[in-house]
């Protein structure tokens, strides 16, 4: 409802008159009206249609009945309600005076004994509300209203939900709240009580005493990843008066568990006055802000670098739309481009993706307009989810769908028809159709519909386009069809670079050379056989033809299009994957971020040069905004969980990648991270219990290979597991002899045949010697063939590998790659024989982020000749 209705008005003309408009949010709008029959100025909150639907007349009367129970001096109650002309309403007395925030806008900071005033007046208007089973859920300075006569009033119990009232009620109704003073479990979709009120109070109170809420950020997404990834704040690091009982109790009402903080409100009320009865204070746990590594991941460690993101539920993004207060204000429209069906031919399901995905990169480019990112959009094909459930978990205020059917005629002249319609999914109302078309051209205007269905959509959501708006619009990528084509096989069989393994690269890489020989101007295809190129070079076999073509490509891209986001990005990932230059890396992505500010690509690379750095405040910055713009997809939550295990947060790290397996089950990195977090714990058992069951659904040469090679934990198989790695032929490892000899040279000393072992090192020696003499400074190779050679028993030249690996890509240069390389040095040291200086590489390890942590110390077979010696020891103990 955006206006009242002459129907509305018509149907309350006899007890009220609506004057103005005071504010609007979520659920209702908000107005002025005055009371005929007692002569009085009353709020009137009218339900948006979507609230009022879900609640029903009947269910809407039962709550508000119970709501208008609540007579309590501290609580702005319930006058009257009812329906009317279709409509779900209910007043509120009128209050001469200011809300909280508007307060704190003018002061910041409160005098102690005012902020411990109103936060005890408010704490017992919950507590007597909660004693009549009602909970507010909503606690915020908005929420808390300061009369003219210095009384505090809590407000908007109106929707509040009702304990124990209609259990299908609190099920299905959307969580409301507000992130920066909103619970865990409220974040996390579980059942509110009033340890949630409790929480939300705190936030208020620590506002109040500091000038700003206790986990801040410019989105919804930023402030719930600080709750999840850093320490309950003390208000007196801020403001030292804060007297200590104060600060503690702040802190435990602020307890992200909620079994920890005070069960009502009346206990934070005591514990406020100074007699906290039975109040312990919970020890704060101390984060790290080191740079994490990364181990033994060839592919993974590609990854990382790849695509970015934040630890942070889908619907996190939402919460700041579909939950916003009155007094927010409405900011950008967030559209949602879903992949478009494909109606023809099921060999053409690429050439549907391509549409989507040029329609989705015009509209992305326009100010005024947040397109949600394809790796979150790309979760929503063929679902049965409806349209209100995906713009709720994406945050879309409108959802872009079609058809396209590419009829191909035998004499030629092939045409396509798209048929677009472009979805209001704004909170408050059920969806409508805001514009639909079909386009029905022949093959080659199809760059015409793409550009006509982005400028319509555009017109649709009142987006201003000026010239350079339009010619942008109309910009083609090529005026070649078959490049065009080709090219969108090539994304199609990288999933748009979203794969990093050689046997997907390979054939992405003839799809963009095709392309780019039938166009040679062709900047995205230049720009994605650069970065297939690097990937390969990185993840297969390095070759100095690969890496020139790499550099060639990346190079291409940026001459052509010098304006362009692409070749920053292709260069930087040259610079990454196949140089090593993590500073020219990250010099090359902020080149192409100051080109576009919402690149996904783009901030996932920048923080991962940072990593790689050591910046590891600047790269969460960047996967805030990341996972921001692109929050259903996997990759977020998976890289954000391989930090945190790095950081030895597991706890942390179990529920990041718990939330990423949802998103992408077979996700073979985020099987493999989960089976390593559990081994960090020392727990084997778990591990194994992970890869049986990622064994049900995952093709099981690939995970078994993949995990022995590329995560080196072959020692993690079990013994069928490892009998069936045994039996793989090289094909299994991308055809990569030294790869597949090293890993049945490391099982078959793992099982006890050493002879076995010889045997395959040998292979695996020769094999990385001619790799090695293609790409001479490859540190990985020089770690490999100094496991090789210690398998073997050359002690002299295995060590002398190990170190040269050390030497070329050193921690302070990568501490992704340097630690990996280390810990090979320590597995060296060990297999020749040399116990301390193990020991020497070992250490420093345990102290910086890395997976390896006592727990894992104590259950893998590798650190076996280490047992009893004194130094080891004190590690396992974690001394």
């Amino acid at each position: 409802m955006t206006a009242p209705t002459s129907e509305f008005r018509e149907a309350l003309r006899e007890r009220y008159v609506l004057e103005r408009e005071l504010g609007r949010g979520g659920m209702a709008t908000v107005y002025l009206a005055r009371d005929l029959r007692h002569d009085r100025l009353v709020a009137l909150k009218v339900l948006l249609p979507e609230p009022a639907a879900s609640l029903g007349p009947d269910r809407f009367q039962r709550e508000i009945k119970l709501v208008a129970r609540l007579q309590h001096p501290h609580i702005l109650t319930v006058h009257d309600s009812g329906e009317a002309a279709g409509h779900l309403w209910f007043t509120m007395p009128y209050v001469e005076g200011e809300s909280l925030r508007d307060r704190l806008r003018r002061e910041r900071q409160l005098p102690v004994d005012e902020a411990l005033r109103i936060t005890r007046e408010a704490a017992l208007a919950l507590d007597y509300a909660h004693q009549e089973g009602v909970v507010h859920r909503d606690i915020k300075p908005e929420n808390l209203l300061l009369t003219k006569d210095g009384s505090t009033l809590v407000a908007d119990f109106g929707i509040a939900r009702v304990l124990g009232a209609d259990e299908h009620l609190t099920q299905t109704g959307s969580s409301m709240g507000t992130p920066a003073y909103m619970s865990p479990e409220q974040a996390d979709g579980k059942p509110a009580d009033a340890r949630t009120d409790v929480y939300s109070l705190a936030c208020v109170l620590f506002e109040m005493l500091v000038g700003r809420p206790p986990y801040t950020g410019a989105t919804a997404v930023a402030i719930v990843t600080k709750w999840l990834t850093e320490p309950v704040p003390r208000a007196r690091a801020a403001r030292p008066e804060v007297p200590e009982p104060l600060d503690q109790a702040i802190q435990r009402a602020l307890s992200h568990t909620a079994a920890d903080r005070f069960a009502t409100t009346a206990e934070f009320v005591r514990a406020l006055q100074g007699a906290p009865t039975g109040f312990t204070p919970v020890p704060t746990p101390t984060a790290s802000r080191s740079p994490a590594a990364a181990g033994r991941w060839r592919a993974p460690v590609a990854a990382i670098m790849l695509g970015l993101g934040v630890l942070v539920a889908g619907a996190v993004f939402a919460w700041r739309r579909t939950h916003a207060g009155v007094s927010e204000s409405a900011g950008p429209r967030v559209l949602a481009v879903l992949p478009f069906e494909n109606l023809g031919d099921s060999a053409d399901a690429y050439f549907a993706d391509g549409v989507a995905e040029a329609v989705r990169g015009k509209l992305s480019h326009l100010v005024g307009l947040d397109v949600i990112a394809r790796g979150s959009s790309n979760q929503y094909r063929h679902t049965t989810r409806t349209p209100q459930e995906i713009a709720h978990e994406l945050g879309a205020d409108y959802l872009l769908t079609a058809t396209v059917r590419w009829e191909k005629a035998p004499g030629g002249g092939s045409r396509v028809r798209v048929t677009p319609e472009l979805v209001d999914v704004g909170p408050g109302r059920a969806p409508r159709t805001r514009w639909q078309e079909s386009f029905d051209a022949s093959l080659t205007d199809v760059f015409q519909v793409q550009t006509d269905i982005a400028t319509t959509v555009a017109g649709a959501l009142d987006v201003a386009l000026g010239d350079s708006a339009r010619r942008d619009l109309a910009t083609q990528p090529t005026h070649n069809l078959a490049a065009y084509d080709a090219f969108l096989k090539g994304e199609a069989a990288s999933q748009s670079m979203g794969v990093s393994l050689p046997s997907s690269l390979r054939p992405a890489i003839g799809f963009y050379e095709q392309a780019v020989a039938l166009d040679s101007a062709f900047v995205p295809a230049w720009a994605q056989l650069a970065w297939a190129r690097s990937l390969l070079y990185i993840n297969g076999t390095p070759t100095p033809d690969l890496a020139a073509q790499a550099r060639q490509a990346a190079e291409r891209a940026q001459a052509l299009g010098p304006d362009r986001p692409d070749g920053p990005q292709a260069l930087g990932t040259y610079y990454a994957f196949v140089v090593g230059d993590n500073r020219q890396a990250l010099a090359a992505y902020e080149a192409g971020l100051k080109l576009a500010p919402n690149n996904v690509d783009l901030l996932g690379s920048v923080a991962s040069a940072e990593q790689r750095l050591g910046r590891w405040d600047a790269a969460l910055t960047h996967l805030t905004k990341a996972g921001a713009l692109d929050p259903r997809s996997p990759n977020p939550p998976r890289l954000i969980g391989t930090a945190l295990l790095l950081l030895r947060r597991y706890p942390e790290a179990q529920t990041a990648l718990d939330r990423a397996g949802t998103l992408a089950p077979t996700n073979l990195p985020v099987i493999a991270f989960k089976a390593t977090v559990t081994l960090a714990q020392g727990d084997l058992t778990g591990a194994r219990a992970v890869i049986r069951t990622a064994l049900t659904t995952f093709e099981p040469a690939a995970l078994i290979a993949s995990l022995a090679y590329y995560w080196d934990l072959y020692w993690a198989l079990d013994d069928a597991q490892q009998q069936q790695l045994l039996a793989l032929p090289p094909s299994a490892f991308d055809n990569d002899r030294a790869a597949w000899a090293l890993v049945r040279a490391e099982t078959e000393h793992l099982r006890g045949h050493p002879a076995e072992a010889r045997v395959y090192a040998d292979t695996a020696r020769l094999a990385f010697e001619e790799q090695l003499r293609a790409a001479p400074e490859d540190p990985q190779r020089h770690a490999y063939l100094g496991v090789a050679l210690a398998y073997l028993g050359g002690k002299a030249e295995a060590i002398q590998e190990g170190e040269r690996a050390v030497a070329i890509m050193p921690i302070s240069r990568d501490a992704l790659i340097g630690a990996y390389l280390q810990h090979d040095l320590v597995r060296i040291y060990l297999l020749v024989g040399e116990p301390e200086k193990a020991l020497d590489q070992l250490e420093p390890l345990l102290r910086m982020p890395y997976h390896l942590s006592p727990g894992w110390l104590k259950v893998d077979p590798t650190f076996a000749p280490l047992r009893g010696n004194p130094r080891f020891e004190r590690l396992i103990a974690g001394g």
